[in-house]
């Protein structure tokens, strides 16, 4: 079959219940030998053995902390329970295919499946690299189809409710910079004071807020609880981790108003540290628990919903306000690489997920091509509604040419 790693030749022995079922496994390996797609010789691997070793070993020194958690829930709650059994060589595309379908009946959503899918085909894709599979069955299989979730963005009467409804609140703050500016939620809970420079009116995106882990505290005596629920709770992340990505490090400009909200806010949080004493841990954070803490994702997420009833607008997820936000730039014509990077994107096509066409632009679009096709005359848009009668940009531009510089109508060239 070839040379071993140590220069030895690799022998390979069959045995098999009769002579015929050992010529075709002969020939399967000679096949294998000819193509170049020898596995290791050796015990082969288990489904569930290799994809433990796999995201433990070899994926989640490698990647961010939610990346691995995710690749952990996948393997643990789903590929394992699933299709952990098999010998890995032994696995086909119709298992994958059977536990995908089995996850969707079973009530899970399409993007769970998906998930799962994505996360099994990466952790086979590392097996044939090694040499553990001569082929990834994962690659033969169908993705699980994934239905496009329907996003629209918040009106500016919609927003401005919410901004009012903020208004008492703590961290208020918060939501404008989610609304105005598209921070993620993690990019916002991870703002330092330091990030931000008032004067100059910048902030600067550096770190990415985490979900905290927790282990028990309560040592020989279990109190019977969650470890997150435990009273001697011990963190065991670290509070914020690199950007998303490296577009994700940028430096976004601040409307005054925003600039005015975040100075009111530093004067609460100053009362607030007096109030607290002893109490206050200072951490430098933008947006805090009453004791200086960073805000947990899961506090700030239900403090949304909430703040979403209150204003009396319909309900939403918070990574709609980025929705919001991306909407906007678009509204006001703002270039797609300024926008790309206001919003921390990586490729252009992500304006196609995070910009809409609203109500107003299509009731805009559907009147001036009514009006083009039949009266003849396409109607005035909110550029247009300051012209002349009858009258197209360019003779209003000549025109305004011509006011400035009356030489030009007398065929005289100014002088440079």
């Amino acid at each position: 079959m070839g040379v071993r790693d140590d220069g030895k030749p690799d022998r390979r022995h069959v045995e098999r219940r009769t002579e015929a079922d050992v010529i075709r496994a002969v020939r399967k390996l000679e096949r294998e030998r000819d193509s170049g797609r020898v596995r290791k010789a050796g015990s082969s691997w288990t489904v569930a053995k290799w994809l433990t070793h796999w995201v433990e070993e070899i994926a989640a020194p490698s990647v961010k902390a939610n990346t691995a958690a995710g690749y952990r829930v996948a393997v643990n709650v789903h590929l394992i329970p699933g299709v952990g059994a098999h010998r890995l060589e032994k696995l086909t595309p119709e298992h994958i295919e059977k536990l995908t379908r089995r996850m969707e009946k079973n009530g899970s959503k399409p993007g769970t499946a998906h998930q799962a899918f994505r996360t099994l085909r990466t952790a086979l894709n590392e097996a044939m690299r090694r040499g553990h599979l001569t082929q990834n069955p994962a690659s033969l299989v169908k993705s699980p189809r994934l239905t496009a979730l329907e996003v629209e963005p918040y009106s500016v009467a919609e927003v401005q409710r919410i901004f009012e409804a903020a208004r008492e609140r703590r961290n208020r703050a918060r939501w404008a910079i989610a609304l105005a500016l598209g921070l993620r939620q993690g990019e916002a809970l991870g703002l330092k004071w330091e990030h931000l420079d008032l004067e100059k009116q910048t902030l600067r995106v550096r770190r990415n807020r985490l979900r905290p882990k927790y282990e028990h505290g309560c040592g020989g005596k279990p109190c019977g609880k969650k470890a997150g629920y435990c009273p001697q709770r011990k963190q065991t992340n670290e509070d914020t981790d690199d950007t998303k990505s490296a577009a994700g490090r940028r430096v976004i400009g601040l409307p005054a108003s925003i600039v005015q909200l975040l100075q009111e806010h530093r004067q609460a949080q100053d009362k607030d540290r007096r109030t607290a004493g002893q109490l206050w841990q200072e951490g430098g954070w933008v947006f805090t628990s009453p004791t200086g803490r960073p805000l947990n994702p899961n506090t700030d997420y239900h403090e949304w919903k909430k703040l979403l009833k209150d204003a009396g607008v319909r309900d939403g997820r918070l990574h709609d306000a980025r929705h919001t936000a991306a909407t906007v730039l678009m509204l006001l014509g703002v270039q797609e690489r300024a926008a790309m990077d206001v919003m921390g994107w990586a490729t252009t096509s992500m304006a196609a997920r995070y910009q809409h066409v609203t109500d107003p632009v299509r009731a805009d679009i559907a009147r001036r091509v009514g009006g083009l096709i039949w009266t003849g005359h396409e109607a005035p848009d909110s550029e247009t509604q300051g012209r002349p009668e009858g009258r197209s940009r360019s003779v209003v531009r000549r025109t305004l040419r011509r006011k400035q510089n009356p030489e030009a109508d007398c065929g005289v060239r100014p002088a440079r």
